[in-house]
């Protein structure tokens, strides 16, 4: 009972630990490389708040003036996971929208009501562009990137091995680009007919449409984009009594 994890690293780690606490068998595969982006940031201009979608923001100012500078700020971080990663790296006034872009969004416009200079801790490829956002909405945002996620367009031997041997039961996907670098890499190895075919585990809608768009026939979207809706959506595409059969203690 093999999962793949398209995550990218360091997260796809515990992400495999929960697979093999739930009785799945884990195969990692980074879609992305995390790289650091020099930032160009401007020490004397001040913030009321700071937002961040990812933890991968957060790396990216690791050991850099700009984090140290930023401690004292609200966060609003996107989800619960990133507020987590907020916390790790020393903010101690976070909160989360536990939700997406939108939630996020709305959850800045209730505490800061319109007013505020805010800095975004951004990735170089954005699939929204909050800094527009809560620009037409009256706020001062000034968009930082940190940190670029770079496709890896090739499968490992190991898990095209896998595929080939009919070993991956379902793939877990956490971004649109991800899931764009899986695609890709599918094409690449000739393996549209297999690698398609098993369920395709998407934390969003938007992620989801693209397993749509290249032909996945299984194609489930959390209720929740979080680890929490991804693992519901596998659960309800593998059912316990089938990962019991197939780890063998059935």
């Amino acid at each position: 009972m093999t999962i793949l994890v398209m995550r990218p690293f360091p997260d796809n780690q515990a992400t495999a630990n929960a697979l093999r606490a739930a009785g799945y068998k884990a195969l990692l595969s980074p879609a992305l490389r995390f790289e650091p982006v020099a930032v160009r940031d401007e020490p004397d201009v001040h913030y009321d708040a700071v937002i961040v979608t990812s933890a991968n923001a957060l790396r990216g100012i690791e050991g850099h003036a700009l984090l140290e500078r930023l401690r004292d700020k609200k966060v609003f971080a996107v989800g619960d996971a990133t507020a987590q990663a907020a916390r790790a790296f020393g903010f101690a006034n976070v909160e989360s929208a536990s939700g997406d872009a939108v939630a996020l969004c709305e959850l800045v416009e209730k505490r800061l009501r319109g007013s505020g200079r805010i800095c975004y801790l951004a990735a170089a490829d954005l699939s929204r562009d909050l800094g527009t956002d809560l620009g037409t909405r009256g706020y001062d945002v000034t968009t930082l990137t940190t940190y670029r996620m770079t496709p890896l367009p090739q499968f490992s031997e190991a898990v095209a091995a896998a595929f080939a041997a009919g070993e991956v039961e379902a793939v877990l996907h956490y971004s649109r680009r991800s899931a764009q670098s899986f695609v890709g890499a599918v094409q690449a190895a000739g393996l549209e007919v297999s690698a398609l075919a098993v369920p395709q585990c998407c934390i969003s809608d938007v992620v989801a449409a693209v397993l749509r768009d290249a032909g996945a026939s299984q194609v489930l979207a959390a209720a929740t984009p979080d680890e929490s809706g991804v693992f519901e959506v596998l659960h309800r595409a593998i059912p316990l009594e089938r990962r019991a059969v197939k780890s063998g203690k059935g």
